[in-house]
Formats: structure tokens, C-alpha cells, sequence
């Protein structure tokens, strides 16, 4: 799970800087915005399922569906806050940043550690 969350983060620097090349500090704050929003609560997430893990041995089936509940919930809250605390967002530099940061965790499973 740490390892999804490691290539969400080098997803979301490659995102900044492709923003960055092609609208600016605005499109690289915005890039940031959206994959930080997407990084953070799959941090949290793999945290809470390693406690859980470490303590009763297994995650159980509705401790994992609540804490992806919880992650998306808190996905989209940290992208209104972006919105609401930033008004320059460039939005195609938010997309460039959400959809890079979410498509990451597809290439946790080819990553062998």
C-alpha cells in the first residue's frame, strides 16, 4: 500500500512539473493542489491499514471499506478547499494533477519491491 502511495507522490511531482512547463506557477500550484489532495488521505489510509494490520493480524472487510470511503469523502473536501482557498486555479492543470496522481496506483501492481 506505502508503495501506491510513493508512486502517487512521484506522480504528482511529474504532474507539477508538466504544469509548470506548460501554464506556470499557477498551473504548477494547481497540479500540486490536486495531487496532494489525492496523495494525503492515501497516506492516511495505508497508515490506518498497517495499525490495523499490526494489531489484530488482517484487515477486515469493512475497516478497509470505510477507510476508502473516508479517502475518497476527504479527496473531495481538500479539492473544494483548493478551490475555495486559491481562486487563479488553472483547471487543466488540476486535471493533469488529479488524473496523474489516481492512475498511479495502476502501476503499484508492475513495481516489484
Amino acid at each position: 500500500m506505502l508503495k501506491a502511495v510513493l508512486l502517487q507522490l512521484g506522480a504528482t511531482l511529474l504532474a507539477i512539473a508538466i504544469s509548470a512547463m506548460l501554464f506556470g506557477l499557477r498551473g504548477a500550484i494547481s497540479a500540486g493542489c490536486a495531487g496532494f489532495a489525492c496523495v494525503l488521505p492515501s497516506w492516511m489510509f495505508a497508515m490506518r491499514l498497517r495499525a490495523i494490520t499490526r494489531r489484530t493480524g488482517t484487515a477486515t472487510v469493512t475497516a478497509f471499506v470505510a477507510g476508502e470511503f473516508f479517502k475518497i469523502a476527504s479527496i473531495v473536501g481538500l479539492l473544494v478547499l483548493a478551490w475555495a482557498l486559491y481562486p487563479d486555479l488553472h483547471w487543466g492543470a488540476l486535471l493533469i494533477g488529479l488524473i496523474l496522481a489516481l492512475k498511479a496506483n495502476l502501476f503499484a501492481f508492475l513495481v516489484k519491491t
